[in-house]
């Protein structure tokens, strides 16, 4: 748990920067594809996938039940 509450702040600052947590690449660069009206799945190269909010243009891990059947 504590390691869990030191790493959240950082993770979290490397979201709001676009970032990968994993690996550190600029997200926007990664794959993006469409995911409803205003948001986008992001497929990172390390294999971690994150939602893009179009609205307030910020990143977030995305949920396993956002996930297609076959990621």
């Amino acid at each position: 748990m504590l390691f869990k509450t030191l790493i959240a702040p950082l993770q979290q600052w490397l979201m709001s920067q676009g970032k990968c947590v994993g690996c550190g690449r600029e997200l926007s660069a990664a794959e993006h594809k469409k995911h409803g009206k205003n948001e986008e799945l992001v497929y990172c190269q390390c294999k971690r996938i994150y939602m893009f909010s179009k609205s307030n243009k910020a990143y977030r891990r995305a949920l396993i039940e956002e996930l297609p059947k076959n990621a």
